[in-house]
């Protein structure tokens, strides 16, 4: 079963589990089992020593991964502290004021999600903390929301040059200047950009469909969300700047700790200590930076006592929990899945059929990448198995090599996106405090149309070789459809 289609089978189960029961813990704990039975031959002791062994001990003992689970749960912590203090309901007071429509909280959410552009984990927690109260005061869903955050998250930091997401590829790019390239290849990276288009142009034109409609429709017929109600022992003298503090702190302090793990202050120039950061370690550098900033502040302005703000460390703990779980489950599908040869599968697939489709190999690659992000639930692996053999191919063709990298980071993300075990997704659940099966099922038809604009657009760009005729093309197919997906959805109301 190694390095054949078998590999990705663990994953794939899990995620039609997930879809169907709407359960996922037992879904996720099924694709390890049935990982761990085909790496060991069906062997139950040697499956058991394969799954907790080389899987749950394994991802957990690594340092990226506990630093990440170290980033979420100071996250939940100081989510929890500005709750206590009353600040995330005053800004929602004063946000009132000034953002009074539906539309105009979805439109601050995507904003405030693109300014956020350095790290996926840090934009899903942040603007879900920011986020959340406002749109529940205008009856934004919290399955809207999270898709939101989710398209605000990798599609934005993979077009952004500055972030984590920018110096891993720059990194698999070998024998060339992966930032250049990096840059070179925004133009055509078109699930990134139509995704941000369609975002904007859907809140604008009000157009839902799908299960996300149903989440929408159901909101707009509550008189009040009883989910937004703040805790009765949240302090009523809580300000604005309680909140703007923290997550200014958080910010300043995160950007600080990736470079600071870059180099920056050893010498090294800002780019190349973003491009050699480690976000892991940045990120659970600042947000402790940041938590013992929040601490002494609230203290000093005397809003929260000691014992109060203690009480909020096991609190936020709690409320990390079930994204801590899943997460855990989803590195060691991966395990499961990278044992089997999920990578070697996939890279003699594609370098065997790369040279007879030279002008459509965009489009295919961006498919490609698009199923094995989806079943294996990571970006960056993807973007290792892809980006040295486009580079392989593509030597004598450096156009054609930019929009085929563009197509392998377009169709990762775009997988990364979909996946219900993609941590990306997983953490956009959190923010919104959505059930994550929810979250999945509404935002998949946007992202699957947002998918087939982009294929098409490859298709587009693999025989003009310009993005100033292919990203046009895109655009106006992306209006075209939510125009007919407006008609369609007023001749249903006029019929019934």
């Amino acid at each position: 079963m190694y390095a054949t289609f078998w590999a990705l089978v663990p994953p794939l189960i899990a995620i039609a589990l997930a879809l169907i029961t709407k359960e996922v813990y037992s879904s996720l704990f099924i694709g390890i089992i049935v990982g761990g039975l085909f790496y060991a031959g069906f062997n139950l002791e040697g499956a058991l020593v394969h799954i907790f062994n080389d899987g749950v001990v394994s991802v957990l003992s690594d340092e990226y991964n506990v630093g990440i689970l170290v980033f979420l749960v100071v996250l939940g912590i100081m989510v929890c502290l500005m709750n206590k203090a009353g600040g995330s309901e005053a800004f929602g007071r004063w946000a009132s004021t000034r953002i009074k429509t539906k539309a105009g909280a979805q439109l601050a959410t995507v904003l405030l999600g693109v300014l956020i552009f350095i790290d996926d984990y840090f934009n899903c927690l942040t603007v879900g903390s920011v986020m959340s109260p406002i749109a529940g005061k205008n009856k934004v869903s919290k399955e809207k929301l999270a898709y939101l955050i989710d398209a605000t998250a990798a599609p934005i930091c993979i077009i952004a040059p500055i972030s984590s997401w920018a110096a891993a590829v720059a990194g698999f790019v070998e024998g060339e200047d992966g930032f250049s390239l990096f840059i070179r290849a925004i133009p055509f990276n078109f699930y990134a950009l139509l995704t941000l288009f369609f975002m904007v142009m859907s809140v604008l034109m009000k157009v839902e469909f799908g299960p996300m409609k149903k989440s929408e429709d159901a909101m707009g017929k509550l008189n009040e969300l009883t989910e937004a109600v703040t805790d009765k022992e949240t302090q009523k003298n809580g300000k604005v700047i309680d909140l703007v503090i923290p997550i200014t702190a958080l910010i300043v302090s995160c950007v600080i700790g990736m470079i600071y793990t870059g180099g920056f202050f050893s010498g090294t120039d800002f780019i190349k200590a973003f491009s050699d950061c480690d976000a892991s370690d940045g990120l659970m550098f600042g947000s402790a930076v940041a938590l013992l900033i929040t601490l002494i502040y609230y203290m000093l302005r005397r809003v929260l006592k000691l014992k109060e703000c203690m009480e909020c460390i096991p609190e936020g703990f709690k409320a990390m929990v079930p994204a801590i779980l899943i997460l855990t489950f989803a590195w060691t599908l991966k395990a499961m899945t990278d044992s089997l040869g999920a990578r070697e599968y996939v890279e003699m697939l594609t370098k065997g059929s790369a040279e007879s489709f030279m002008m459509l190999l965009p489009a295919i690659i961006f498919l490609i990448g698009c199923f094995l992000a989806f079943a294996t639930g990571t970006s960056w692996a993807t973007f290792g198995i892809l980006i040295p053999i486009v580079v392989d191919v593509f030597k004598n063709d450096p156009q054609l090599m930019i929009i085929a990298i563009s197509a392998c980071m377009a169709g990762a993300v775009c997988g990364d996106h979909c996946s219900p075990i993609s941590d990306t997704t997983i953490m956009a659940s959190a923010g919104a405090q959505c059930d994550h099966v929810k979250h999945v099922s509404t935002q998949l038809p946007y992202a699957i149309l947002v998918a087939a604009i982009s294929f098409v657009t490859y298709i587009v760009a693999g025989l003009t070789k310009s993005a100033w005729i292919s990203l046009p093309f895109g655009i106006l197919l992306t209006l075209g459809v939510l125009v007919l997906i407006k008609w369609l959805n007023g001749n249903k109301v006029t019929e019934a």
